[in-house]
């Protein structure tokens, strides 16, 4: 397979894209190239593995936009919730040896979380966004996201929003405590310790939970961007603005001040969104999902626990806390295909199209990591001009796309792709 490789170097607006591509995904680079043309991109890379083969290898742009700093090859982003697969990984791993049990109540690993109604909380509670803390109503300390330890505490002590187990909300920010404070207390070492040592080291990734402050020089400067004012408001904004208790609204405005530039995010072991990679890190990351379990002579997992990795736990028509409907499997996303919602509700592109056989994550802004294991796909794409809305947008949806009409796939109409 590798003899078809073809090496790129591309002048795209002002913009160098850079790389390799496989003949047959030919289409992944003509939609890469066609982002930085007429969709704004800023920086980005985007990676894909198939049948254990990297086939895809792209960057271009600017690593910082307003100075024009290229992004080069090894350039970082942080990748927000697409850090959420990195972390779920974990806790499968150790689900997988019989260290954690799922259904086993959390108050087996953690027991001072089992109060203030969450005396039934399961692991799998945890994973799938049911568990019912899905923000924390106290007003944090400045700095609180950077303070293991004081996150622990007041995710452990919060009030269950609902029963867990009775509804979906995403767990936006607090999942990187319900579950990497399992992962800490069942392995004996810190989050971002376990993944760099089980996973991320045995796949030779760029991919960090708690980065050292030499990678510090390669990071990509984060752009925002507002909708335009008079645009109308999707329904997460809505319940940001006008309902301050609700999960929505407390997961943007009661974070202690952590800001996604400054180096204390960066080297924070913030399992749900303080992740910085890059599209072959998140290709990377998927690339043993993708294949039985195993990468490269190593086994991660079995048959058993990628099997349930994949399938749908919970989902929901209106998510308690992105106001939506959502499917999620453990710790992961499925398709999820909001483009039925009624006009003004879907402003902006509130979904992510994939197989029915795909898992991954969706990262803020737009980032996305992901694995089909019926394809022995696995997908990986970071970029630094953040995206409006929740899910993907559509330079991420773009790629996602021709990675599939590449493999001979020809509708997504029923809400996955299809041949």
């Amino acid at each position: 397979m590798t003899q078809d490789l073809i090496d790129v170097s591309q002048d795209v607006e002002g913009k160098q894209v850079q790389g390799f591509v496989s003949e047959r995904f030919q289409p992944v680079y003509d939609a890469f190239v066609e982002n930085f043309r007429t969709r704004n991109e800023g920086g980005a890379s985007v990676c894909l593995t198939y049948q254990g083969e990297t086939v895809v290898d792209l960057w271009g742009g600017y690593r910082d936009i307003k100075t024009k700093v290229p992004w080069e090859e090894d350039t970082l982003v942080v990748v927000f919730s697409s850090t959420k697969g990195a972390t779920a990984f974990c806790a499968h791993v150790l689900i997988d040896r019989g260290d954690l049990d799922l259904n086993a109540p959390m108050a087996d690993y953690w027991p001072e979380f089992s109060c203030a109604g969450k005396e039934d909380a399961t692991v799998a509670m945890a994973l799938d966004h049911s568990v019912g803390v899905p923000a924390v109503r106290e007003k944090l300390k400045p700095g609180a996201f950077y303070d293991w330890d004081y996150m622990a505490e007041r995710v452990a002590a919060e009030e269950a929003f609902w029963q867990p187990g009775t509804r979906l909300g995403y767990h936006a920010v607090t999942f990187g405590w319900t579950v990497g404070e399992l992962v800490r207390r069942v392995s004996g070492k810190s989050l971002g310790t376990f993944f760099k040592d089980e996973i991320a080291d045995p796949l030779g990734i760029d991919f960090w939970i708690g980065a050292p402050a030499d990678v510090e020089p390669r990071i990509a400067t984060l752009k925002r961007n507002l909708p335009p004012a008079g645009d109308p408001q999707s329904r997460f904004i809505k319940k940001v603005l006008t309902d301050p208790s609700s999960p929505s609204s407390l997961f943007i405005l009661n974070n202690g001040g952590a800001q996604a530039g400054e180096p204390a995010y960066w080297q924070a072991e913030q399992g749900a969104g303080s992740g910085l990679t890059n599209g072959r890190g998140l290709a990377g990351l998927y690339a043993p999902l993708a294949n039985g379990g195993a990468h490269q002579g190593t086994q991660f997992v079995g048959s058993n626990t990628l099997a349930r990795m994949g399938r749908v736990a919970m989902a929901t028509h209106e998510d308690a806390t992105l106001a939506i409907p959502t499917r999620f499997a453990l710790g992961f996303m499925k398709s999820i295909d909001n483009r039925g919602l009624t006009s003004g509700d879907n402003v902006p592109m509130e979904s992510v199209i994939l197989s029915d056989a795909a898992f991954g994550h969706v990262g803020m802004g737009g980032s996305l990591g992901f694995a089909d294991p019926q394809e022995n796909l696995s997908f990986g794409y970071a970029m630094n001009n953040m995206g409006l809305g929740i899910l993907l947008n559509d330079r991420g949806q773009s790629l996602v796309d021709a990675a599939y009409q590449s493999l001979g796939f020809t509708t997504n109409v029923s809400g996955v792709w299809m041949r």
